[in-house]
């Protein structure tokens, strides 16, 4: 995969550094990198916006409500990403365990590739695995939604959400998931086609 040839990378409010395109080329390579002659056909651009920013994209001190680090477009915005800077170099540095928005945001990406962004992307999980997958997403679920779960909250938001949010926590901490969530490891392995994540 071309990522940063094949993809337009463009920066709101501040100077785009190379290290701005190198994180989102990871973020866009790590859920994808067993896969050959991977193409993310629904994205042409990638905007930067220099924090989080809110429903209208307002990200200045005065604007209300800047909780949103990064989404996937819609509408006028199909086929971009939208990004929050401070978000996407968050992600990567250790602190932040189980969350990295560049990852999330990808992932909801591959998701759409089917034309829905409904938690069961038909290019990572085949027609065998999808009532299993649904199975295990809804005990993960309502585990998060009755504070049973080490997974983030947002993960109980929906199916999507879920989907990314455990995609996260996949790639940042193997491990850990392989031990506490066996079922959901074993299944995210098979749909990344990662022959065992966690002794990487």
């Amino acid at each position: 995969m071309v990522f940063l040839s094949e993809v337009n990378i463009e920066s709101v409010g501040f100077n785009l550094e190379d290290l701005d395109k190198i994180l989102i080329a990871c973020s866009a390579v790590i859920p994808v990198f067993n896969f050959e002659e991977w193409h993310y056909k629904n994205l042409s651009t990638v905007l930067v916006y220099p924090n989080h920013f809110n429903e209208n994209l307002g990200f200045a001190q005065t604007d209300e409500n800047r909780q949103i680090a990064g989404m996937v477009g819609t509408g006028q915005f199909e086929h971009q990403m939208i990004l929050s800077r401070k978000a996407l170099h968050g992600g990567f540095q250790k602190k932040s365990h189980i969350h990295n928005t560049g990852i999330h945001e990808f992932v909801h990406l591959i998701d759409k590739l089917d034309g829905l962004t409904d938690g069961v992307p038909e290019t990572l999980i085949q027609q065998p695995y999808v009532i299993p997958w649904l199975k295990i997403i809804h005990k993960e679920m309502e585990d998060i939604n009755n504070n049973k779960s080490d997974i983030r909250n947002y993960g109980g938001t929906n199916e999507a959400e879920f989907l990314a949010v455990a995609s996260e926590y996949f790639f940042e901490q193997p491990e850990k998931m392989k031990k506490k969530h066996p079922d959901l490891y074993q299944m995210l392995e098979v749909c990344f086609r990662v022959k065992d994540s966690s002794k990487r």
